[in-house]
């Protein structure tokens, strides 16, 4: 980790952290506050719930200003998908109006109100070969630095510690760090209009 930026254990405490830095690379990795009308939703989402409900798996990165990005992760995707559907989405599913199916008319965050009202399946990747998944997302100030390898490299050696042979992780079209992944050992799994698969090993972590 780079000398002024620090990892640990996200805790209960860090959840409006977790959502703000969530928000704040919400847009392919840009700030996505201008293009959300509900703030909270993201984070709710893609942050934290993964301190709730993969504690061992949730971190944080903190320097001298506080948190600046997170690294999150579950060694059991069909488990955690579970606790979602099951446990995290519904409480908040009873809050929020659902948009139509029809994407054309979606504005501002209807599109994390229909994921709550309407969650995606597992995804289509090899969950006996590739069960675990995580994700990392740093503010700019943290970034360039090298410490989204080492982070996600720290995320990786606790999923193949948990046991998890391999993972897998999810990234829109638009990202511009499909060479930070394939630098760290990510191949291709598979392509959807939303999202490109990628997939690593474990064994050698």
């Amino acid at each position: 980790m780079a000398p002024d930026i620090a990892i640990r254990r996200a805790t209960t405490d860090d959840h409006a952290a977790l959502s703000m830095v969530c928000l704040k690379t919400g847009d392919s990795g840009a700030d996505a506050t201008a293009k959300e009308d509900d703030p909270a939703l993201l984070g709710l989402v893609y942050a934290i719930p993964y301190q709730v409900g993969a504690p061992d798996f949730a971190f944080v990165l903190e320097d001298g200003e506080g948190v600046c990005g997170y690294v999150l992760g579950t060694p059991d995707t069909v488990a955690f998908h579970r606790f979602l559907t099951t446990d995290w989405f519904p409480p908040i599913a009873r809050t929020l109006r659902d948009p139509s199916p029809d994407r054309a008319t979606w504005r501002g965050s209807d599109w994390l109100r229909r994921a709550i009202l309407h969650p995606d399946g597992l995804p289509p990747v090899d969950l006996g070969l590739y069960p675990a998944h995580g994700h990392i997302d740093l503010l700019p100030r943290a970034q360039g630095q090298g410490v989204g390898r080492r982070a996600l490299r720290h995320l990786m050696a606790a999923l193949a510690q948990a046991g998890a042979p391999g993972t897998h992780l999810g990234v829109s079209p638009a990202t511009t760090a499909l060479g930070f992944y394939a630098r760290l050992g990510f191949v291709d799994l598979a392509h959807g209009p939303d999202v490109i698969w990628l997939g690593r090993r474990l064994a050698d972590v």
